[in-house]
């Protein structure tokens, strides 16, 4: 069916709504958590996401910076609780936080580098989030960001990218590998290279989620196959 004054169809007419209302920034139609998993809640790691936070309100995006790192946050024990309950059995920031992310369009983690790898706290919170958290993450666009004072920040940077791999969940790059270099925030500041980065990376996560939503309008999300599960045991 043809629109008499536009000559749009229906579905090019539904189509261009989104597309003004992305334009428009659409009070909050679109929003972003940024988890900051260090124990400083204004040091190198917040420098780097803050950088991020500025990009994505200029691109029309809402922004919310968790803090994370300095919270009491257990491990998972695998008790499959989360299956009957629907959440995580430890009532904790890992639940508070999951409404927030079903709800987000992408997701930012951000990191110190401790022995080459992300801060314990942060990854006892992603695991039981990622696990306790039932609904469909396909296409919520991930990031990864990391900071150091001098090395372990690949080792890191790969480690949690894995996080949205495995969730079908599109990952975000820049013009380099996601890191900040500094011992605080005094020095993260001085590294206009790695600030750089983050405000591509926010520009390129903005056209990512943009993009997602104008897809999605017009062709949905991929269809999905049941899924097989595979356990490689034998008898020897």
């Amino acid at each position: 069916m043809i629109h008499q004054n536009t000559g749009k169809s229906t579905t090019q007419r539904q189509w261009i709504k989104i597309r003004e209302k992305i334009r428009s920034g659409g009070n909050g139609f679109m929003k972003v958590l940024l988890v900051n998993g260090s124990p400083h809640a204004n040091g190198s790691t917040y420098t780097a996401l803050h950088e991020m936070e500025k990009v994505f309100t200029q691109e029309g995006i809402e922004a919310e910076i968790i803090q994370i790192g300095n919270q009491d946050i257990r491990g998972c024990i695998a008790c499959n609780g989360c299956r009957k309950k629907g959440s995580c059995v430890f009532e904790d920031a890992v639940n508070e936080t999951a409404a927030k992310f079903e709800e987000a369009d992408g997701l930012v983690v951000g990191s110190p580098v401790y022995y080459a790898s992300a801060n314990a706290t942060l990854i006892a919170f992603l695991d039981r989030l990622f696990y306790s958290t039932g609904f469909d993450k396909t296409m919520k666009v991930g990031a990864s960001v990391v900071s150091a004072r001098r090395g372990g920040l690949s080792a890191t940077f790969d480690e949690l990218n894995k996080y949205f791999t495995i969730a079908g969940m599109p990952v975000a790059s820049s013009q380099y590998w996601n890191s900040i270099h500094g011992n605080n925030a005094d020095e993260a500041v001085q590294d206009l290279e790695g600030l750089q980065t983050m405000r591509t990376l926010a520009h390129n996560m903005s056209f990512l989620i943009k993009s997602i939503a104008l897809g999605k309008e017009k062709y949905g999300l991929p269809e999905k196959e049941a899924k097989v599960g595979t356990n490689f045991i034998r008898e020897i």
